[in-house]
């Protein structure tokens, strides 16, 4: 293997061979350019420990570097102006760096493609100053430092090797809080590659799925009867042929191909704290299905992760506290305006923030209600109420003193109240992914009406199996629009990156 080395005391670097910026103008090209360079550096970290791990003298300390893709524009352009992403605001130079490009392929192929389109310019592909960490470089799921023998028993792996920074891994970008350096590149995506290998990296432990099974349309649930109905209803359709889905992963990355036998292997017996479920699609068209539990603290960890995947939608269907008399256990809420008292995004993204309905969204959970119910119209009304959901960090807000909560909820026309659904659609307006809620009443305490064992049993027999394939009709509406469309110009602020 060819290396430089660099003089820097006490050790000196060693790296891969400098590569030469390449210019593109075909997204194809770029991405493979991205992938074979990635491959190499991240290959030869691997390989660096692995000797060093069988007896090899230490000579050095090991880096190598993210790729990163560029663009550089003298005008402003005529970009589609219907189009939310796709091109940048203004003339300048923008970079990102480039993590995974085999598992972004088709995202990056999209965007490079977009950028190259709009402004009639090349992309530039070269190594960045990013050292990939170690941990990192070996994928998901990896224990470098347990897996290290006695060799390297008396030196630390951060003398030897990059480990990852968390003062360089953060959300500036995507908050809007990125403060531009005169003369530097500006951002070019929301997310930088360290940040998106962190998250990688945390997805596969909190779902026991890796990130390459996770599809661009994801449902988030609270309760577990929705996991076992839909797993019952994918392994139904697996065995039917798939109707256009290829395979269904479970935790454990537990596959079941579309026509194929039963996996040998049995699910995982403890599951991970938010398990999650996949009904793979080529082109990741699929679904998702994740049991975040019940609280904000899950809701806000889980989406923080699925975000830098790019999913195309995110949907709550989850069980709610039903808050008008005139609701009766087993409607539906369908969420156009959120009650923002979970408080774990206070600090990204302030509550004075209006958090819009989406009409695409809207309209694809209104019309699957109607299509699963038989109820359409004016007589839709008698099962599902439009209005406002109240979110809460206190999942036993009925044991305070009522005059405070009520009143409040009141006073903001509430309908519904939950522990989750304000914070997946926070985040999915903050991290620009489009979002949806529709939740079923499943208990009335300000009428007296609590969720008692008995009457719980008996109404997830009875509305769980419904309300679950009404979220799978709406996504299966939203796959089908143009993605140009479903990624709607509200969740854009004045100073966005060219990558959606």
């Amino acid at each position: 293997m060819n290396t430089r080395i660099f003089s820097l005391s006490p050790l000196s670097f060693i790296s891969p061979s400098p590569v030469e910026p390449r210019a593109f103008d075909n997204p194809v090209e770029a991405v493979d350019a991205l992938t074979e360079l990635y491959e190499r550096n991240t290959r030869f970290l691997i390989e660096a420990f692995g000797a060093l791990a069988d007896g090899a003298a230490v000579t050095g300390r090991y880096r190598a570097c993210y790729p990163q893709v560029s663009i550089e524009t003298t005008s402003f352009g005529h970009a589609d102006s219907r189009l939310s992403y796709g091109h940048v605001s203004s003339p300048g130079v923008y970079t990102t760096t480039i993590t995974r490009p085999k598992l972004f392929r088709h995202y990056l192929k999209e965007q490079l493609g977009l950028l190259m389109r709009n402004h009639s310019v090349p992309v530039t592909i070269s190594e960045s100053t990013t050292p990939i960490p170690l941990h990192f470089a070996f994928g998901e799921g990896a224990h470098v430092e347990a897996s290290a023998t006695s060799s390297l028993a008396d030196i630390s792996l951060r003398d030897l090797f990059d480990t990852p920074d968390l003062n360089n891994t953060d959300d500036l970008i995507a908050n809007g809080e990125y403060d531009q350096v005169p003369g530097e590149p500006a951002p070019l995506a929301p997310f930088t590659a360290q940040r998106i290998d962190y998250s990688l990296a945390r997805l596969s432990h909190y779902t026991a799925t890796s990130a390459d099974h996770f599809q661009n349309f994801v449902l988030f649930t609270n309760y577990q009867f929705y996991i076992d109905e839909f797993a019952a209803w994918a392994r139904e359709m697996m065995a039917k042929g798939g109707d256009g889905y290829t395979a269904f992963v479970e935790p454990g990355n537990i596959v079941t191909l579309a026509g194929g036998d039963k996996p040998e292997t049995d699910a995982v017996v403890r599951l991970p704290q938010m398990p999650a479920y996949h009904l793979k699609k080529k082109g990741h068209a699929g679904i998702t299905l994740v049991n975040i539990g019940v609280g904000p603290s899950n809701a806000k960890t889980i989406t923080d992760h699925i975000a830098v995947l790019r999913p195309h939608a995110w949907l709550m269907v989850g069980h709610c506290a039903g808050l008008r008399n005139s609701q009766r256990l087993g409607d539906y809420v369908l969420a156009h305006a959120y009650v923002r008292e979970d408080h774990v995004l206070d600090d990204d993204l302030p509550v004075w923030i209006p958090i819009p309905a989406l009409a695409e969204v809207q309209q694809a959970l209104e019309s699957a209600v109607e299509e699963v119910t038989g109820y359409q119209g004016f007589e839709l009304k008698r099962i599902m109420r439009t209005g406002t959901v109240a979110t809460i960090d206190n999942r036993n807000w009925e044991l305070r003193d009522q005059r405070g909560p009520v009143k409040r909820l009141s006073q903001s026309r509430a309908i519904a109240l939950d522990m989750e659904s304000a914070t997946i659609a926070a985040n999915g307006f903050r991290f620009r992914v489009p979002y949806g809620t529709l939740l079923c009443v499943s208990d009335r305490p300000l009428h007296g009406e609590l969720k008692l064992p008995g009457m719980a049993t008996a109404f997830y027999r009875t509305q769980v199996s419904q309300h679950l394939q009404i979220g799978i009709r709406a996504v299966q509406k939203l796959a089908a629009m143009p993605t140009e469309t479903l990624h709607s110009r509200k969740l854009r602020s004045f100073y966005e990156t060219a990558f959606q």
